[in-house]
């Protein structure tokens, strides 16, 4: 682990606040009195040494993000349209996000004036997303906890505290703004990324490249889930890295700079988190892969630990619930996995006969698969057995399917029949990752729930636990 420096003391310090927002809001008369002191200590020390000076600094940071994580969940909270709750009327909605089916109806995300609201729909035809619609709705509360699942604190928990259940709609408009320009580029790639793939090659494809399971059928998102595999339906680092890799290529060989290099990657990664949506992971790897870009433009060293902190400021500091989300927790500690448990397990492989790359990725699934596991078991209550042999297995296919996506994308516009080929290849990887998914998916015992899973995240625990002092008796006798 690297050495902490300040920019760590004081991003953990605004990690801090943002996360004491969710369990005690710092109302104006506490903010004062913690102003008020802080500011008192730092005249006292404005002599002392930098690291009392990084302190203060650190307690400044924490009060101010405590305030403002305060004020974001204040108006997460507010809602007029609670007061209609029982009634019914026509509105006009714009949807923000596409339409989920379930088992007996459509559930979507809108917004109607300033708040955000979920709709549910029929089975059948939605409104597609950025749609404007007229609508003709019953306002209720979201249900209440159910089978072990709060939709209520789920909902609210994104500033959603109204249901409306749609009798019937009617498309009037599109949405304008930065949101119309996502909805397209949205669009655009899951036109071109994957030209003349159809069912479940071409749902694969899209899972991994948008992080959207829609396409896919109910028993292979069953067998992502029991393969520990379903990781790769949500949009990780690895496609921003990619992403950022191929534009910096591009920019390499046509000639330009490499300073416009990182000026195009940064608005190709942007481009991209309007594509995909804000969803913790992508957030998380955009906020790294721009902040890399900006560094190497202002000659700062790059430190990973930092851009850590930074992603995880700027998550929570949008919205502070998010910590209890699992897609953040998950994401986080599987980056923080990487970081501590992945050089010694892959030290402890160095005298195995295996390839390089294999031995890096089953380091780095084995210090994922460990931390995470206690995370999926208290989130989900169950806990994939085999997700090491899934993703030694799937690893080296995903940075292709990746690849050739993101090249058809770009070629469509000026080739289209060579944007098919290269998606008819990427279907064949598409076709792999699935088998894979299902041949460990079907193994004995591939899945443990209840008192197993339990067991599985305990081992899981000691395991780290274990990974840690090695690494701490390893320092010690450096």
């Amino acid at each position: 682990m690297s050495r902490v420096l300040p920019a760590h003391v004081l991003g953990a310090a605004c990690v801090t606040g943002c996360a004491a927002s969710d369990a005690l809001r710092l109302r104006p008369a506490a903010l004062v009195l913690a102003a008020g002191a802080a500011a008192a200590f730092a005249g006292a020390l404005l002599s002392a040494p930098g690291r009392v000076r990084v302190g203060v600094g650190a307690g400044f940071v924490l009060v101010g993000s405590w305030w403002w994580g305060t004020a974001r969940l204040d108006g997460l909270d507010a809602s007029t349209l609670t007061q209609r709750i029982g009634t019914s009327d026509r509105f006009t909605v714009v949807t923000t996000a596409e339409a989920r089916p379930g088992a007996y109806d459509q559930r979507q995300f809108a917004r109607l004036g300033p708040e955000r609201v979920q709709l549910e729909l029929r089975l059948g035809r939605a409104p597609p997303q950025g749609a404007r619609i007229r609508v003709l709705a019953v306002v209720k509360a979201p249900r209440g906890p159910k089978d072990g699942f709060d939709e209520r604190t789920w909902l609210r928990r994104q500033g959603v505290h109204v249901v409306l259940r749609v009798d019937e709609w009617q498309l009037v408009g599109r949405r304008g703004g930065l949101g119309g320009i996502a909805d397209r580029l949205r669009r655009w790639l899951r036109r071109t990324s994957a030209p003349g793939l159809a069912g479940e090659r071409r749902a694969v494809v899209e899972g991994v490249l948008l992080g959207d399971d829609a396409g896919l059928t109910d028993g292979l998102k069953r067998s992502f889930r029991r393969s520990g595999l379903y990781h790769l339906l949500a949009v990780s680092g690895q496609n921003v890295v990619l992403l950022a890799a191929g534009v910096l290529g591009l920019v390499a060989l046509l000639g330009i700079g490499r300073a416009w290099g990182h000026v195009c990657a940064i608005a190709a990664i942007a481009a991209y988190v309007l594509a995909v949506g804000p969803q913790p992971s992508v957030i998380r790897a955009a906020v790294a892969g721009t902040a890399v870009s900006v560094a190497w433009l202002l000659g700062r060293l790059r430190d990973a630990w930092h851009v850590l902190l930074l992603a995880a400021c700027v998550l929570l500091a949008w919205n502070p619930y998010t910590l209890f989300d699992a897609g953040f927790q998950l994401s986080f500690a599987a980056v923080i996995a990487i970081f501590v448990l992945g050089p010694p397990l892959g030290a402890a492989l160095e005298g195995y006969p295996m390839p390089g790359w294999l031995r890096s990725t089953l380091a780095i699934s084995t210090a994922c698969t460990i931390v995470t596991a206690p995370l999926l078991w208290l989130a989900f209550g169950r806990v994939p057995v085999y997700g090491v042999l899934a993703n030694a297995a799937v690893e080296p296919a995903v940075p292709f399917l990746l690849g050739l996506a993101f090249v058809a994308a770009a070629v469509d516009p000026f080739a289209p029949g060579v944007a098919a080929t290269i998606a008819w290849i990427d279907g064949w990887v598409a076709a792999y990752i699935a088998v894979c998914a299902r041949a460990v998916g079907a193994l004995p015992a591939a899945q443990l729930t209840g008192r197993g899973a339990a067991l599985a995240a305990a081992a899981a625990l000691a395991a780290a636990a274990a990974v840690l002092r090695l690494l701490a008796r390893d320092r010690s006798t450096v």
